[in-house]
Parts: structure tokens; C-alpha cells; sequence
């Protein structure tokens, strides 16, 4: 593999090579689905899009669900996506469609979008209160960082990872555990509007659209976040 292909590929580079083949970024993966009407097709999609990921095949996770598949490409040794990612979503995209299916991130639709979550806590002592929330979770490092502030991932994928955020000071009655969703950088605007409809709140925009602090009607926080604005 030439060092090129194996180089994590910047934010705005890596959304637009996938985005028109059907896929989206979020937190450092590709991410598509496939509509299927049985669990026979389901199989039937999961086998094209596994040989059609060829060199890429341990980069592809497959999650089966009623109505679904869930596609999405990452380089597991790096946490992030290179070009092997992007020709494995074009290769699996091509042949998707020829077999009559069509990927789709659903943004913009009826249903709702791909979206990653993650669970932020905030703390004064980051290695002190880390090693409890790794074993009481039983999570495991993020692949690549292994600093006593860095992320935890579900090591079989299906929870959210969890990540620490450095405090300089207590903050009595205050949330100190907030939630982070990544949606699309087409979908941020029209769920930003949809959670401020339903009773929510504008906290700060200051970084947007990097992210957005929304809270409920009692001050609940969750960030609204996209890969842009942080390149």
C-alpha cells in the first residue's frame, strides 16, 4: 500500500468523494444503507457489497436491519477513511445498482438520515474518571490515540464512542454529561430547526457549523455537529 493510499484523508476531501456515489461522512467514516424488503435480500445485498469491497473487505462494517442494511467504510488501524475507502464505496455503490439496488443516506427524505452518536463528559481529573467509564462500559481505546484523555470505543461497534472534554473549574448544577450528534453537513440545518420546533433551545452557535449547543426545556444539552469547520 503507497503512502498516499494509506494518508487519512482531510474532512472537506473525504465528504466529497463520497457524496456522489450515494455515502456520507461522519466522524471519520462512510456511511450508506440499502432499502431491502426481506431478510433474503438483505443476505443478498451484504454478499455484493462484501465481494465488491475486495482489498477493503475489513474496512466495511455490514449491520443488518428490518427494512435495511447499514454500509459504512473506515480504516479500523487508523480511525479513519483513506482513498482504499472511497474506491471500496464507489466499487460497492457500482455494483450495488447493477444488481438493482440503490445506497441511500437518506438525507433530506422522509425517514431520518445517517447519524453517528457520541456521549461527551466533561471532568476536572480526565485519567482519573476515564478507567471507570472503560471498564463499567467495557469499551475499549480508540485505534490510534492511546493518551489518558482519548476516546472510548465500543471495540464490536455498536455502542457510541465516548469522549472527555476538560473542565477548569467544578460547575455546580450543571449538566455535566451532554450528548454529540453527527448527522450530514446537508441534514445539520433542517434537524437544528426541527429540534428548535419541538420545544428546544439555541445555546451557542459560536462554532457553528462545526457544531450547535441545543438544550431541552430544562437545560439538557446535546451538540448538533458536522464534519465542517474544523479543517
Amino acid at each position: 500500500m503507497g503512502e498516499d493510499t494509506a494518508r487519512p484523508l482531510r474532512r472537506p476531501e473525504a465528504s466529497a468523494a463520497v457524496e456522489r456515489l450515494g455515502w456520507r461522512y461522519l466522524l471519520a467514516r462512510f456511511h450508506t444503507r440499502v432499502a431491502v424488503g426481506s431478510s433474503a435480500e438483505a443476505v443478498d445485498v451484504t454478499a455484493t457489497a462484501v465481494r465488491a469491497a475486495g482489498p477493503a473487505d475489513a474496512h466495511l462494517l455490514v449491520d443488518l436491519r428490518p427494512g435495511r442494511v447499514l454500509l459504512s467504510l473506515q480504516d479500523a488501524a487508523l480511525a479513519n477513511v483513506t482513498s482504499t475507502d472511497v474506491d471500496a464505496a464507489g466499487r460497492i455503490t457500482t455494483a450495488l445498482r447493477s444488481a438493482g439496488h440503490d445506497v441511500d443516506p437518506a438525507v433530506g427524505g422522509p425517514s431520518r438520515s445517517e447519524q453517528a452518536l457520541e456521549i461527551a463528559i466533561d471532568a476536572l481529573d480526565i485519567p482519573a474518571v476515564r478507567p471507570f467509564w472503560k471498564a463499567v462500559l467495557a469499551y475499549a481505546d480508540e485505534p490510534g490515540p492511546d493518551g489518558p484523555a482519548d476516546a472510548l470505543v465500543d471495540p464490536l461497534g455498536q455502542g457510541p464512542a465516548v469522549w472527555f472534554q476538560q473542565m477548569d473549574a467544578p460547575r455546580p448544577q450543571r449538566n455535566r454529561i451532554h450528548l454529540d450528534i453527527s448527522v450530514p453537513h446537508d441534514e445539520a440545518r433542517r434537524r437544528l430547526a426541527a429540534a428548535l420546533d419541538a420545544g428546544g433551545r439555541l445555546v451557542n452557535d459560536g462554532r457553528a457549523p462545526a457544531f450547535w449547543v441545543l438544550a431541552d426545556a430544562e437545560g439538557n444539552e446535546i451538540c448538533i455537529c458536522t464534519w465542517q469547520g474544523r479543517d
